[in-house]
């Protein structure tokens, strides 16, 4: 198989991980005292690409653990109409792997001006992000030189657990460090994610599916297949789904499904319910807890670890980023250097 960087790059996310959460943990107590002093009301996240999609993440997991409402910016709503946003009273958060994101950046310039607590959360501590930033939480995730982003991603997802922890959310740090361990066992997979990505070697349209705090993974992993493999991937809440496009699924039609064990459990199984009904060819993603996604999906991958649903997301991205990088190399592609894209993408 060939030996993509993004495959390298995948297998670097446990020690990627254990360097991030050891080093900015001491980062984290900082900002908890600063918040203490100063709560705010209201959060903004800001980000584009792979790091939006991790702002997804953040949303959920901050409104879950802190109960403080946060909103993901709409950039244009700057850059383009050119209306000044009143953030007093908001932690307005920017989210780049490169820190060099244009329209990310103003928006945190601009929210600083008008009276916002900011931060940075970046893989760069030299980048114009962590310059412009008050207050910065680093990824320590190393150079990542494939195009397509994954070790930073799931570092991103680790900081926004700090900054739970931060805010006074329901994290404890010791829970943080069994997620390493549990990314180890994703990537001992390795080998039946690759037999398993054969079957949809000429595989061109698919459907992701995520609820709750996995609903960020089902479009990071639809992401990784439009990418990498050119498969036209939509993603979609199981909720949403069920609202109208699960009309265009027909008999084989592939859909990947993130199902932990949790409260969203019962959602997504009713939804792999109605595609078996259907005759799709469901790939259902899940831990040993869950003895009751195998009756639902055609085909399991299904993680060792037995991690509370709020730290399933980082270990259960992992197989479907391999997924990806696997794929790409079946279908005879570079997933380093997709056509059209490149590391950093500047827009307005």
């Amino acid at each position: 198989m060939f030996m993509s960087r993004m495959l390298e790059e995948i297998r670097q996310q446990p020690e990627a991980l254990e360097r991030t959460l050891a080093s900015e943990m001491r980062r984290a107590e900082k900002f908890k005292r600063i918040v203490e002093k100063r709560r705010p009301k209201l959060i903004v996240l800001a980000a584009r690409g792979t790091s939006d999609n991790a702002a997804l993440f953040g949303r959920y997991l901050l409104e879950i653990t802190t109960g403080i409402p946060v909103s993901l910016a709409a950039p244009s709503i700057e850059t383009l109409y050119k209306v000044h946003v009143n953030y007093s009273d908001a932690l307005v958060v920017a989210v780049s792997q490169s820190g060099e994101s244009t329209d990310t950046n103003l928006i945190l310039e601009h929210a600083r001006e008008r009276g916002a607590l900011t931060l940075g959360i970046t893989n760069e501590s030299g980048s114009s992000l962590a310059k412009l930033a008050e207050h910065v939480l680093l990824v320590r995730a190393g150079k990542e030189r494939s195009v397509a982003a994954t070790k930073t991603y799931t570092g991103q997802l680790l900081l926004f657990y700090l900054l739970a922890y931060a805010l006074g959310g329901r994290i404890r740090p010791d829970d943080l460090a069994r997620i390493p361990e549990a990314v180890r066992g994703a990537l001992a997979l390795e080998d039946e994610i690759d037999a398993l990505s054969e079957r949809y070697r000429f595989m061109r349209y698919a459907v992701v599916v995520g609820r709750g705090l996995n609903y960020s993974n089902a479009f990071e992993f639809a992401l990784k297949l439009m990418e990498t493999c050119y498969v036209v991937a939509e993603r979609f809440s199981s909720a949403d789904f069920l609202h109208g496009p699960i009309a265009l699924v027909e008999p084989s039609f592939p859909v990947f499904a993130f199902a932990p064990p949790g409260v969203t459990w019962d959602s997504i199984g009713g939804t792999l319910d109605k595609l078996r009904t259907l005759k799709a060819e469901i790939v259902a993603i899940s831990d040993s807890r869950n003895r009751e996604v195998e009756a639902r999906a055609t085909r399991t991958v299904r993680l060792k670890s037995k991690l509370k649903e709020v730290l399933t997301p980082i270990p259960y991205i992992v197989p479907a980023q391999m997924f990806a990088a696997c794929l790409a190399a079946k279908k005879g592609l570079d997933p380093d250097q997709p056509r059209t894209l490149n590391k950093v993408t500047l827009t307005l």
